[in-house]
């Protein structure tokens, strides 16, 4: 067994969080495990060490989910950042109402309230696709779904914006959203019950508290990561779907003749895009993985995207095909901490794409803008010149 090879690449500078593909691919070829030594992290790169990763709780530790110590300290007690038993509660009353049978009752509300904003859209026959669908869909829906009112709802994009870029390490972009971030966290640790609407997913969070379903003051938690890592990912994801199916027309036209396609199709957006750029966790001993060793207490970075890329895996990888339907793609992670809110990202973005594919013949894109940021990889804006409708 020997060390693991080492990289110069910095994982976080600007050039690589905008288009991380070719460091991904190159770091693939080191191997399963590179150390890079400008940011003191292994990365693990190929698919095979990254599911098996997300698997082992024990060997890949996530209190330590963030790139410094001050998220990960802020972060301590909830279901991101703690291993079983402690984790297994918090996150059960996470997904309580996230559940298939719970969220049943949203679908047809969820897929009406596309279909009526993808309408409009069409209608204006040119549109910003990230203000206009993008942000403000799931952000709707989320704020419904918890019961946000008020100042919250307002403050809910650039709070869960904030609450991502924190995990990265202590760049100039983690420190200026660490005030932002400190926002969120403030509200969550004082709100009550009273806060959130009557029949409110929140409220619920709250009733679990009362009736003693999880520890005393840890349902603003829950709640701190609804808004935190479900807001800004979805955003992004939903962004990326306007974008690919723009410039792949030849896709788009695959799901107008089969809409039942729509699963699939969303399984390549995220196969394809990861909106993770990387998620931390901490090897808890040394851990042989091909062939070299990593040591205890050396902080990892998991990379979602080059796992999905992995060509070892996936065949012709770097092509975006909505009908290969990678159902056990990396985006929504594996194991004890796979997205909890994935059933609900999947019910908005199928019910994009169901809304598009329905009323759109073809969407003629501009030039997308993006912005460097640690962990989520999303479009900032992205101009749909031209709509031809179906």
């Amino acid at each position: 067994m020997t060390t693991p090879p080492t990289s110069d690449i910095d994982l976080f500078a600007d050039e690589v969080v905008l288009d991380p593909y070719p460091a991904y691919a190159e770091l693939r070829e080191q191997g399963s495990a590179v150390h890079l030594w400008r940011n003191d992290v292994h990365v693990l790169t190929r698919y095979d060490a990254i599911r098996g990763a997300l698997a082992d709780w024990e060997s890949f530790s996530s209190t330590s989910i963030g790139f410094n110590p001050v998220v990960n300290e802020a972060l301590t007690g909830t279901s991101l950042a703690s291993d079983p038993p402690m984790h297994t509660p918090l996150r059960a009353t996470l997904t309580e109402n996230l559940s298939p049978r719970a969220l049943r009752g949203l679908k047809g509300r969820i897929e009406a309230k596309a279909d009526t904003l993808v309408a409009e859209l069409v209608e204006k026959g040119s549109f910003e696709a990230i203000d206009a669908l993008a942000r403000s869909f799931p952000l709707e829906v989320v704020a419904d779904l918890i019961g946000f009112t008020s100042h919250v709802r307002d403050n809910m994009l650039r709070w869960g914006q904030a609450a991502m870029q924190v995990i990265g390490p202590m760049n100039h972009r983690t420190a200026e959203s660490f005030p932002i971030a400190g926002e969120l966290y403030s509200w969550c640790s004082r709100v009550r019950a009273t806060d959130l609407t009557e029949g409110s997913v929140g409220r619920g969070i709250f009733d679990a508290e009362a009736r003693g379903a999880i520890p005393p003051n840890t349902a603003g938690h829950i709640i701190h990561q609804y808004l935190g890592a479900g807001v800004d990912t979805t955003v992004a994801a939903i962004g990326n779907i306007v974008a690919l199916l723009g410039s792949h027309p030849d896709q788009l036209d695959l799901i107008r003749k089969d809409p039942s396609l729509a699963s699939a199709a969303f399984n390549e957006v995220l196969r394809y895009w990861a909106p993770v750029h990387a998620w931390g966790r901490r090897a808890t001993k040394d851990i042989a993985l091909d062939g070299v060793v990593i040591p205890a207490g050396a902080q990892i970075a998991i990379l979602f995207g080059a796992g999905n890329r992995d060509p070892r895996h996936y065949e012709n990888p770097d092509a975006f095909l909505v009908e290969r339907n990678p159902i056990d793609h990396l985006s929504f992670g594996y194991g004890p901490h796979g997205c909890a809110g994935q059933g609900l990202a999947r019910m908005e973005a199928h019910a994009v794409i169901e809304a598009l594919s329905r009323r759109v013949k073809r969407l003629v894109v501009g030039p997308a803008v993006s912005v460097p940021s640690n962990i989520t990889r999303s479009i900032e804006e992205l101009p749909v010149l031209e709509v031809i409708p179906a």
